[in-house]
């Protein structure tokens, strides 16, 4: 059998990539393909401490960019080692709410660190474990809260920003995906969440004959 996918989910707060990655791990269990979803931060014992650090400790209030960025790829670098590519070459899907491309994009982008620095950083982390597909999931800032204040639970750090970050946010994800067409899949994330899981498999299956020839519960 060929390897089954590595495939990653992009997007901002309220973007709807979780609920999309949670949708696709389930259709996969459903047609019997070995599949493991993961997530960034976090994903290792060690990355969901990283995780809490990021997100809710309260003295993480003066995070540096600089510090949160080689938080992120400490979170990263055990994740692929010790989950992703361990999983891959038992011929399991990956499937990562979140990878490289957010540290591009958040530190990149939002937080206005050295594109190439980061770059070297991600590279670093990763080795060559690169995704095969990545689905970028664009909503507008405005939707993209309203959504999140629907959720009953405390905003983590960076769902508190303002909205001018999550606008570079959003355009930072759109220079990525053109530059690197053949790897990213843009979604419009503002529509029905069926229609997007839909149109998710339909890209996965056009691209990997292996998830086609499954059955399409």
């Amino acid at each position: 059998m060929p390897r089954l996918p590595f495939i990653t989910f992009e997007g901002s707060e309220g973007s709807g990539k979780s609920t999309q990655a949670d949708r696709l791990a389930a259709r996969l269990q459903r047609c019997g393909i070995p599949c493991i979803l993961t997530r960034e931060p976090g994903g290792t014992l060690i990355g969901e401490s990283i995780r809490e650090l990021l997100q809710f400790a309260p003295h993480n209030k003066n995070m540096t960019p600089e510090t949160e960025l080689l938080l992120f790829e400490a979170s990263r670098s055990q994740l692929v080692r010790e989950v992703i590519t361990p999983a891959l070459e038992r011929g399991v899907c990956v499937i990562a709410d979140r990878f490289s491309d957010s540290t591009t994009v958040y530190q990149g982008a939002a937080r206005k660190l050295d594109r190439e620095m980061i770059e070297s950083l991600n590279a670093f982390a990763v080795g060559d474990c690169i995704p095969d597909v990545t689905f970028a999931l664009d909503v507008d800032a405005a939707t993209a809260e309203l959504r999140m204040r629907r959720e009953p639970r405390k905003a983590d750090r960076m769902e508190q920003q303002p909205a001018d970050f999550y606008e570079r946010v959003r355009e930072g994800y759109r220079e990525l995906a053109a530059g690197e067409a053949k790897r990213f899949v843009m979604i419009d994330a503002s529509g029905d969440v069926e229609e997007i899981e839909k149109q998710i498999w339909e890209t996965l299956c056009s691209r990997f004959p292996v998830l086609a020839k499954v059955s399409n519960p």
